[in-house]
């Protein structure tokens, strides 16, 4: 690395060679007594260089506030006002001069992990890092603001958005829509509740392993984790670059088509995103009405349909749930689909890479707030937050899901460091190819959502079961889930009707069907759920109960 500045400086930005010895040895380095001082001088001259750079004025995007305006923010208390958990934070934001009318008079609400300036970011935790007030608007809250949407404030999440269960927020426990006392799913648990009750129209939530697809068919919605890269992820909390997704949550196939039509495009600041695909590149909520609109009792004849073997584990899965896609499934065969079996045996390892391999990119990208490596925006007040290391008020409001991550992330570091990383890295690579590999044969994936229905949440809060008892209560949910956000194809859910609890089979709550595409073929996604929706009620369907 070359030098640019060495020479003269100001006293506050002195290094002594003593500091220098210090630096070494707390890294394990020993540099030798005749270097120290010409050490010392060159980071003196860096050390001067970096205050000068924070002198500097910071670099947001502008939000005129006059154009965007924001009233009545307030955060909301009781089970009414909340509804019930789903609201964190409630106001009215709107366009007064809008570029379009694709969503006008509609209301949203937007998970409480993306940048809304001026209303509290907590990511569903507390501490001083809960209480982040951004400066700028994510490029899709601006987008939705742009085409008429209403934003009606805030929706929950789940602690670090890091939690499949929706009793471990800052701002409280949420509850199904479906029956009190069950989980939404996490961790756009707050968003999958106010698009079910009729808060909103619609929602954005976030997913890095289901945080979409979880809440969205565990209370009968219809969403899309979009392709890795589609939808700019600017002004949203990362957890992980490679698996960080922002999509539309909604009550109809169509509506969700046209938030991601107006939320998908290059925005110029998230370097994950393809140049060629500017924004309204593909009018997915026109192209999908288009095709609705013909008719045809065929809508997909020609359209290959695999059924992942993989994807209905024996051991895990619920037969009620099985039961449900798979006559969702033979419902796409009626509509002229050829539906076959597919199998992509690694697919069983998916999960264990995708846990395993998140840990200490996470740990530093996110809950550390430093994603070296990037081109995008970055908010280095929140940064400021958290440190090289978390300190014990921070872990402490962390909530055991978060914590889980930081400490895996410490241990995997120390105990295999980068190269357990990099293996993981390169078979997340070898699943996206034979998952490519797969879809030279068939042009859609189907499987549950969920492999079984959501359970009851503690009242008390997930945090008074202790970590081992909170978090065992997560495995398998994300089982189908996570392996399409660590391979970024876009993976939709469908609601197909109604199962009953597990522990209770007077309890009726919502399952739903995954429909995964090619990469960039989201479009084909979307038409085979609205060729199901548009002939099925799913509300009307049940499977199993006495």
């Amino acid at each position: 690395m070359s030098v640019l500045v060495l020479g003269e400086t100001d006293q506050t930005s002195l290094v002594s060679a003593e500091e220098v010895k210090t630096l070494g040895h707390t890294h394990n380095l020993t540099i030798p007594p005749s270097e120290l001082q010409d050490w010392a001088i060159l980071l003196t001259g860096l050390n001067h260089c970096a205050k000068e750079v924070l002198a500097l004025p910071n670099y947001y995007p502008p939000v005129d506030t006059s154009l965007y305006l924001r009233t009545d923010i307030h955060h909301p208390s009781g089970d009414k006002e909340t509804d019930y958990g789903g609201w964190a934070t409630k106001a009215t934001i709107k366009c007064t001069h809008p570029k379009s009318n694709e969503l006008k008079d509609n209301t949203l609400g937007i998970k409480d992990a993306i940048a809304v300036a001026g209303i509290k970011c907590t990511n569903g935790i507390g501490g001083k890092i809960g209480e982040w007030i951004p400066k700028v608007d994510a490029t899709l809250v601006t987008r939705i603001l742009d085409a008429g949407g209403i934003i009606l404030g805030k929706s929950a999440c789940e602690a670090g958005c890091l939690v499949a269960v929706s009793d471990t927020s800052v701002t409280g426990n949420v509850h199904n829509p479906y029956d009190y006392g069950y989980s939404t799913g996490g961790s756009s648990s707050g968003s999958a509740r106010l698009v079910a009750t009729g808060q909103v129209d619609m929602a954005i939530g976030t997913d890095q392993g289901g945080s979409l697809r979880k809440p969205s068919a565990n209370c009968g919605l219809v969403c899309i984790k979009p392709t890795w890269g589609l939808v700019p992820y600017t002004g949203c909390l990362s957890l992980e670059a490679t698996l960080d997704h922002a999509g539309p949550m909604a009550r109809t196939v169509q509506d969700c088509a046209t938030v991601l039509e107006v939320i998908a495009g290059n925005d110029g600041m998230d370097d994950r995103q393809p140049y060629s695909w500017p924004q309204g590149h593909v009018k997915f909520g026109g192209e999908l009405k288009k095709f609705l609109d013909s008719p045809s009792e065929t809508p997909l004849k020609g359209v290959k349909v695999g059924i992942l073997v993989e994807g209905f584990p024996s051991e895990m899965t619920d037969s009620n749930v099985a039961a449900a896609s798979k006559f969702a499934i033979s419902k796409l065969a009626e509509l002229g689909a050829e539906v076959m079996e597919a199998s992509i045996p690694f697919y069983k390892d998916s999960g264990l890479i995708w846990m395993v391999g998140m840990a200490m990119p996470t740990t530093t990208q996110s809950l550390l707030s430093n994603p070296s490596g990037r081109k995008q925006l970055l908010f280095s007040d929140r940064c400021g937050l958290s440190g090289a290391t978390l300190t014990q008020e921070t872990f402490d409001a962390l909530g055991f899901g978060a914590q889980n991550v930081y400490l895996r992330g410490l241990f995997l570091q120390e105990r295999f460091g980068s190269p357990l990383h990099a293996r993981c890295t390169n078979l997340r690579r070898k699943l996206n190819d034979e998952y490519d590999n797969a879809f030279k044969d068939v042009d859609l994936l189907v499987m549950p959502t969920c492999i079984f229905p959501p359970g009851k949440i503690e009242p008390q809060g997930g945090a008074s079961l202790g970590p081992l008892k909170m978090l065992s209560r997560t495995i398998g949910i994300p089982y189908n889930t996570a392996p399409f956000s660590s391979s970024g194809h876009p993976a939709l859910n469908l609601p197909v009707g109604f199962v009953p609890a597990q522990d209770d089979k007077n309890v009726w709550l919502p399952t739903g069907l995954q429909i995964v595409g090619r990469k960039f073929e989201d479009l084909m996604v979307l038409k085979a759920a609205g060729s199901w929706e548009k002939v099925s009620n799913w509300k009307t369907m049940r499977y199993g109960g006495d």
